[in-house]
Order: C-alpha cells, then sequence, then structure tokens
C-alpha cells in the first residue's frame, strides 16, 4: 500500500492540499508522474508554488530533505522543467 501524500517528508498542508487538488494523493502517484510533472501541473492550477516544492517533491520520492539534494540534481530537474514548459509551448 502507498504511503498517503500528506505523510511525506517536506510536504507540509498547504502542498499537500495543492497536491491533492491536481489528482497526487499517494507516493505511487507521485513517483508515476515524477516529481517535476507534479510541479507543473500545481503551477498549472494556479497555485503559487517556488522551486522549493519542485525540490520537496523529488525529497519525498526518495525520502531525502529536500536540501540535501545536490545541486546535480536539482539542475537535472531545471533542464526537465524546461523542456517540460517548452512543450507546453508548442502545444498552444
Amino acid at each position: 500500500m502507498s504511503k498517503e501524500i500528506e505523510s511525506l517528508l517536506n510536504l507540509g498542508p498547504k502542498s499537500t492540499e495543492w497536491l491533492v487538488d491536481v489528482g497526487v494523493t499517494t507516493l505511487d502517484d507521485l513517483k508515476k508522474i515524477g516529481p517535476v510533472e507534479a510541479y507543473w501541473r500545481v503551477k498549472q492550477a494556479g497555485y503559487n508554488a517556488s522551486l522549493n516544492l519542485l525540490y520537496a517533491l523529488a525529497g519525498a520520492v526518495s525520502n531525502t530533505h529536500w536540501n540535501k539534494l545536490s545541486q546535480d540534481e536539482k539542475h537535472r530537474m531545471m533542464i526537465e522543467l524546461d523542456a517540460r514548459e517548452q512543450q507546453a509551448r508548442m502545444q498552444q
């Protein structure tokens, strides 16, 4: 059984509310779409999420505090996020 999103490391009440609103309710949901896509969906839903949410999501997947993520991991996610934004612009 997958952990509920509310019980994951790094995620507080506001971020879990946002995630539930975009359909991410369990760790399995988050793993399935990945931290970047989950962050993207939260942003597209109109929530004022900072990049700290992206890092928190990545940390939640690996059960690591978000500020312990390497600069390489953060950079990789930024590249993936940029590609996701470009994909969205092309679909408009």
